[in-house]
């Protein structure tokens, strides 16, 4: 029975995976059937800047803290990665050490492609080496948007963008994905900024907040509007 339900959560989030996406069933089960569950506690490190690539990670459940550190103790959070996302991606491709550090935010589940093994189902099978350079374009395209949106934009543009691609429920309710200091640090704003940023969407009648990490979209055509100035 446990078997089962790791081979279902497995399959769930390769299936999920965005970065995955165009892959076909065949080449899904492929990838599934090399793959491993990790658990991680709350701050655990699931890898160092540098270390060598243990392969791609899916979070299944849970949040994952991706960062880069310099040598004077400084940070910048890459990405904060929740269900069905990836990360460790770029040093599997390259056959490179890991140019970021990995961490669980809270309780997590992650379903590990090894190296070794993802490499050897790149080799051996064309078909999902074009589907994956297809994967990865999109994955690519992603990131030129939030380097976008980093550096030819404002806070105000920032955070409603950031919002705006969040998952929402049917009554317009969104949760943050984890700590408002990581987000503002991805956004490369203050945690002030930030904060005072939301306050400003709160008055402009496009979102409501609380003390919490819950946000609704009150207006999302005026989101919209502003994550487009």
């Amino acid at each position: 029975m446990k078997e089962n339900s790791a081979m279902s959560a497995v399959a769930g989030a390769i299936h999920g995976c965005p970065l995955l996406s165009r892959l076909n069933e065949s080449n899904r089960s492929i990838l599934a059937s090399v793959a491993l569950l990790r658990e991680y506690q709350a701050g655990e490190r699931i890898f160092n800047q540098g270390d060598p690539c243990p392969g791609m990670f899916i979070v299944e459940r849970g949040l994952v803290r991706v960062y880069r550190g310099v040598a004077n103790g400084q940070q910048h959070v890459l990405h904060l990665c929740g269900p069905t996302e990836s990360f460790a991606e770029v040093a599997v491709f390259a056959n490179s050490s890991t140019p970021a550090s990995a961490e669980a935010i809270r309780p997590t589940r992650c379903v590990l492609i090894p190296l070794d093994a993802f490499q050897k189902a790149l080799a051996e099978n064309h078909e999902l080496c074009l589907e994956m350079l297809a994967g990865m374009a999109r994955w690519t395209r992603h990131f030129v948007d939030l380097l976008d949106d980093l550096v030819l934009r404002d806070s105000l543009t920032r955070v409603a963008n950031f919002l705006l691609g969040l998952p929402v429920d049917p009554a317009g309710l969104l949760k943050l994905p984890g700590p408002k200091k990581d987000i503002a640090n991805h956004l490369n704003v203050t945690s002030e900024t930030f904060s005072r940023t939301l306050r400003r969407l709160n008055e402009d009648g496009a979102i409501e907040t609380n003390s919490g990490r819950h946000i609704r979209i009150v207006n999302p055509d005026r989101l919209q509007q502003i994550g487009e100035r």
